[in-house]
């Protein structure tokens, strides 16, 4: 086994390293999602944490890491005395992306249950991680059915797995982390709400900072153990810490004034529910046991609020996690107490009696400002290209014939677009497909492990055969040749590509705003159907790929509201650009199937026979079987139509920007429908 990096190694990160180290002396925290960009040392110092984890007890040859002194009356490999057990490390389990639904939970035997009335069952990921950490690297790419069941077992401490009547249940407490980078997608408001506590994290600009990891990391990448042997004496005092926090924790009190603080903090930010004051309670909590007290001061509620209220402020992709700490302290000093700072000791220090004092901030040998791989919270405050100026607009780069970008319009409801036929690719909310979870269609033998058993087509396959297998009694005698698979049917998430018109016969500014206000409403409705999303803009004599394809949809609308206009409107550049991502993006994910949404008024300048050009590009694209749509942007009393002509070319469907809203007069959603043949003729949603 590889030596993990020393947690005590690691340079900054300060509220990283402090929201593990509490979810360590508290799992009834929640869990710690962490977010950054790449190689800002997350999982590093998720691995390092495995290495501070106290030694548990368990019973001897449990499965389920059962506790000697509190065995689970419902284990499934129990019943079991009370009695001595054996010491192990906790353990640190890792839940692949591609993890499926039994590898997390655990599986039965159907064909013993079935035929003998056994519960044999084989333990998943979740009774693995029973008393230690649960690790989800990229948990924003994994299926949201996954993470309802993680989360689930998380708020709960137990798992359950059902199947067809037989059930088993056994306990899983553990401490949970994931990490992800936002700029692959974000995950939904509701699944952040169940994570107790989040931390940004990025890397630092300070020269000496980024020295001091590469120093560190060397050292370690040279020589893992006599590097883990240097800072063991700082990693065997934090681990000490963790053990008396703990031991410490049911004495800490949370006073009126406390409370009335964190009931005050999470209505001033209107937080939803009562989630968010129960985190926080535990939280506060926490963060005094580490610091030693058994008091909650008003400095514990503030670092509980900073920690858990940022992920819990986002309504929408679109809007930056962060607080108001102006305002988080206004409230705090609105609804303090005189209970909330007793001094036990009477030597003015308020209780804390280590490294990080008060604030519970974790220990920190390095020189101040020093991190690993990271440094997020001192990173340099650096504009974004595209910033909006004072006046409110964006401007674009320097360039020929180019014009200041237009703000986009306020987004709205769009009618529901989707991919004819039945596909099977990644669990989403637009397209229908067979998938693991929906109404159930049919059945089919298995391949492979059976999941889902239809239970009325496995009893009719081996109906027939009972009185040759000599049956006797009730029972019914099952082989596996009857077990029959359930088929089911659900939606898929698709690739949405975006080809975007940006060219000068697009560029009235109030006209651009209305079309930049359309597709950022799809991008809203792509990312809540779990969708992928490209962007191709085309302008000048060129196409570019402005956003490969990603689940990052905030990614695409920063990358939207920055986009200039100007020049001329090379139309078959954009749709062979489209055609060159859809290619190799079917390479990568063969299952994910496209829907192309081409914005523009259909014209098409530039070169010789631009329209003709147009017209091959859009057929190529046609005969691969892509389904597609054109949003009209032409305006005015005289209209050309060249837009509906182009969707004909596509096989597709046209629809104005009016026609796209949900609530408009033509009310009815209508599906993207693929017309085979050069001599199709578009359709208009009516």
């Amino acid at each position: 086994m590889s030596t993990p990096y020393p947690f005590t190694a690691l340079v900054g990160q300060d509220d990283l390293r402090l929201a593990l180290l509490l979810n360590a002396v508290s799992p009834a925290v929640g869990g710690v999602l962490v977010r950054g960009e790449k190689g800002t040392a997350k999982s590093t110092a998720v691995r390092a944490l495995s290495a501070l984890m106290p030694e548990v007890e368990v019973v001897a040859g449990c499965r389920f890491s059962c506790a000697p002194g509190a065995p689970d009356p419902a284990c499934p490999d129990g019943p079991h005395e009370t009695g001595p057990g054996t010491s192990r490390a906790a353990r640190m389990v890792e839940l692949p992306v591609g993890a499926s639904e039994d590898r997390l939970v655990g599986a039965l035997d159907i064909e013993r249950a079935l035929a003998e009335g056994v519960k044999a069952f084989e333990p998943g990921l979740l009774a693995d991680a029973h008393r230690g950490i649960l690790y989800v690297d990229e948990v924003n790419l994994l299926h949201d059915h996954l993470v309802d069941l993680l989360l689930d077992a998380a708020a709960m401490g137990a798992s359950y797995v059902e199947r067809e009547g037989v059930s088993v249940r056994h306990a899983a407490r553990f401490l949970l982390v994931g990490t992800m980078n936002p700029e692959e997608g974000e995950l939904r408001p509701q699944l952040l709400d169940r994570f107790g506590l989040t931390v940004e994290v990025a890397a630092s600009r300070e020269p000496d900072q980024r020295v001091e990891v590469v120093k560190r990391r060397l050292a370690y990448d040279d020589d893992p153990e006599g590097f883990a042997e240097k800072w063991e004496q700082e990693e065997s005092a934090v681990r000490a810490r963790i053990v008396a926090a703990r031991a410490l924790l049911p004495s800490v009190r949370l006073g009126d004034a406390a409370l009335r603080q964190i009931a005050a903090t999470c209505a001033a930010f209107e937080v939803d529910g009562m989630r968010a004051d129960i985190v926080m309670a535990r939280t506060a909590t926490a963060l005094a046991a580490w610091a030693g007290r058994t008091d909650v001061l008003a400095e514990d509620v503030r670092q509980a609020a900073l920690l858990a209220l940022p992920h819990r402020r986002r309504r929408n992709p679109f809007d930056a996690p962060g607080l108001d700490e102006d305002k988080l302290d206004d409230t705090l000093e609105e609804f303090g107490g005189q209970d909330d700072e007793p001094d036990p000791d009477g030597d003015g220090d308020g209780g804390g009696d280590g490294p990080g004092g008060g604030g519970g901030q974790p220990p920190q040998d390095a020189p101040e400002g020093d991190g690993p791989d990271a440094g997020g919270d001192q990173a340099a405050d650096i504009p974004a290209q595209g910033e909006p100026s004072d006046s409110g607009e964006q401007k674009a780069p320097a360039g020929g014939g180019e014009q200041a970008a237009a703000r986009a319009s306020e987004p709205f409801r769009t009618k529901m677009l989707s991919v004819p036929g039945l596909g099977e690719g990644a669990a989403g909310r637009r397209s229908r497909a067979r998938t693991e979870h929906g109404r159930t269609t049919g059945a089919r033998r298995p391949r492979g492990a059976l999941t889902k058993l239809h239970l009325a087509a496995t009893v009719q396959a081996a109906a027939p055969h009972q009185r040759a297998r000599g049956r006797s009694g009730p029972g019914l005698v099952v082989r596996r040749d009857d077990l029959r698979q359930a088929t089911r049917e659900g939606r898929e998430g698709n690739l949405v590509l975006f080809v975007v018109d940006a060219s000068g016969s697009m560029a009235a500014r109030q006209r651009m705003s209305a079309v930049k206000g359309a597709v950022l409403s799809l991008l809203l409705d792509a990312y809540q159907r779990r969708d992928k999303v490209g962007l191709v803009t085309f302008r000048g004599s060129s196409a570019d790929v402005a956003l490969p394809p990603t689940s990052s949809v905030d990614a695409a609308a920063v990358r939207l509201e920055s986009l200039p206009t100007g020049g001329r409107t090379p139309l078959s550049a954009g749709l062979l650009k489209a055609h060159d991502v859809l290619r190799v993006e079917r390479l990568r994910d063969p299952a994910r199937r496209p829907l192309v949404v081409v914005v523009t008024d259909g014209r098409a300048t530039g070169g010789p026979e631009p329209v003709a050009l147009a017209g091959r590009a859009a057929r190529l694209l046609a005969a691969e079987g892509t389904a597609s749509v054109v949003v009209d942007c032409e305006s005015g009393p005289v209209r050309l139509g060249l837009a509906g002509q182009l969707a004909g070319e596509l096989g597709g469907t046209a629809v104005t920007l009016d026609e796209l809203r949900a609530d408009s007069i033509a009310g009815l959603v209508k599906e993207v429908r693929h017309m085979q043949g050069p001599q199709s003729n578009s359709r208009r949603v009516a």
